[in-house]
């Protein structure tokens, strides 16, 4: 069905990272490429001016390792062929447009929690990702995600 599906992950969500990528693989046609992507938030400003600068980016280094390994190690383990592993940084929504367009996605696949109020004042990053994409979107709600 697909030939370049992009899969936005938290690493930390290790189950809803495998199924986003299970999804993915049933929708791939053969000789297609899946790209995992994470995007890490930059501090936020009012936090930068207690935190010094040298440990922040120490941290910050370590923390980039950490999550490229995270991807890297979700494309092995579940026996993604033709894959990709790919960490930004910056604002989750407008990072995966951004990646997606790039990348000529035909299809994203993530996942969502069930909504809750907070998400009908400020919106998900799911809600953004389908109303803003210029390719498919396909959302995996679970349990897992209930936070």
């Amino acid at each position: 069905m697909y030939k370049n599906i992009l899969v936005p992950v938290d690493p930390a969500h290790g189950e809803v990272a495998d199924r986003m990528v299970e999804v993915a693989k049933s929708l791939l046609d053969e000789g297609g490429q899946i790209t995992v992507m994470s995007v890490i938030e930059p501090l936020p400003s009012y936090i930068a001016g207690y935190v010094r600068e040298q440990a922040f980016q120490d941290r910050l280094k370590e923390n980039r390792d950490a999550a490229l390994g995270a991807l890297q190690e979700l494309l092995e383990r579940t026996g993604v062929a033709h894959g990709k592993a790919i960490l930004d940084e910056g604002s989750p929504s407008p990072e995966i447009l951004r990646v997606a367009e790039m990348m000529k996605a035909d299809a994203i696949v993530l996942g969502s929690h069930r909504p809750d109020f907070r998400d009908y004042l400020i919106g998900s990053t799911a809600a953004r990702v389908v109303r803003h994409a210029q390719c498919t979107v396909i959302v995996e709600r679970t349990k897992l995600l209930a936070f």
